[in-house]
Order: structure tokens, then sequence, then C-alpha cells
């Protein structure tokens, strides 16, 4: 819907588009349920699919995310000498989204999965990093602005487009209350320059 109407001139996927729990490092909690790899990469394909035909012109980014790097790890751990191998890589499944460790806007903006943690990870992302910076592993919903001699920049550590208190998450946080947001970003630019991120966030139905 957002697509349609706002026309954007790119859509990035800021990393952790499909989880690997049935690959994962983890270990299962009790009998959960942990869909197939395939399901998953169906699942993803279907909701790029509803993007890619919302917003046919805009550029497409997939900034890797961790989660999404477990496909390609525990391939290259067990049987590297499948590297060139076609279908091994995530990439290979979608072809018209560029994957890549970070995207830049204007020299300003640059838009990556993760980098600092914690619960000022916004604030010392943009302060540290000296440009307003994006990211999207913390699933928050933030938008924190810094100014100084070199003008205002922004940290955004995106929400999340899951369901923070769906059933795919009961087992892994226990039912404990989360500070994440459903949602997503716009990042509008005017003459070049990034007006404040704003947060298009999900009205939540907290569990009772």
């Amino acid at each position: 819907k957002f697509c349609e109407d706002l026309k954007p001139q790119a859509v990035v996927l800021n990393g952790d588009m499909v989880d690997g729990a049935r690959i994962s490092r983890h270990p299962p909690i009790g009998w959960e349920y942990r869909p197939e790899f395939a399901d998953e990469l169906s699942a993803v394909e279907d909701r790029l699919g509803e993007i890619e035909k919302a917003a046919p012109k805009a550029k497409r980014y997939w900034p890797l995310g961790n989660h999404d790097a477990r496909f390609e790890s525990i391939i290259a751990k067990q049987l590297p000498e499948l590297a060139k191998v076609k279908g091994v890589h995530l990439k290979d499944h979608f072809p018209k989204w560029n994957p890549c460790w970070m995207v830049w806007f204007n020299d300003d903006v640059v838009v990556k999965h993760r980098w600092k943690s914690g619960i000022h990870a916004a604030f010392n992302n943009t302060k540290e990093a000296g440009k307003s910076i994006v990211t999207g592993h913390l699933h928050k919903g933030i938008v924190y602005p810094w100014t100084d001699y070199n003008g205002t920049r922004y940290g955004v550590d995106l929400p999340t487009m899951a369901e923070p208190y769906g059933p795919q998450f009961a087992d892994y946080t226990e039912m404990s209350p989360v500070n994440w947001r459903s949602g997503f970003a716009v990042l509008t630019f005017i003459d070049g320059q990034l007006c404040m991120p704003e947060l298009v966030l999900v009205v939540e139905d907290i569990p009772r």
C-alpha cells in the first residue's frame, strides 16, 4: 500500500528477511515448531513479489542480516567445495534484489543491518559514524537526532516487519515483554538532504 502511494525511488530490505530457524546453531526449545527453510524462502518470495509489483521502478537493495547469513554459512562450513554452485548463495533465489553489506545515499546516509548494540545503539551509531545511519538488527523503531557543527544527522533503529508477539517468537522470548515494534521507516530527501526519518508503526495488539 505504501509503495503504491509513495512510489519510492528505492526499497531497502535491511536484513533478516529469512530466519533460518532450522539451520541455526541454537538448539530447539523443546518441540517448538520450526518451518522448513524452503518454506521460508517461498514466503519471502511471495512478500517480495508484492513489493516488486507495487513499486516496479524502484531500485531494490538487500543488506545482509545475521539471520540471512545462516543459509550460506552452514553450507560454506560443511561443503566449502560448493562455493561456485548456483543455488548455494541466498542471492541466487532473489535475483531482482541487489545483495550488499550496506547502501549509501548522497554520501551522507548509510543503511546497513547492524553495528552498535545495546539500548543506546541508534545514538552511538550516528555519533560515531559521523553520518546518518539506519540499522535494523534490534527492532526498536527509534529515530535519534544528533546535531553538532556538521549539522543534524539521524540514528535510526528500524522496527521489524514481523509481529513482536506472534507465535513464532513465543518460545524464543518465553512470552516476556519485548521492546520491539512492528513497522518500517520512510526516508525523504529534499534537494539531496535527508529530512527527519518517519516511522510507520503498527498499532499493536498486546497479548493478555
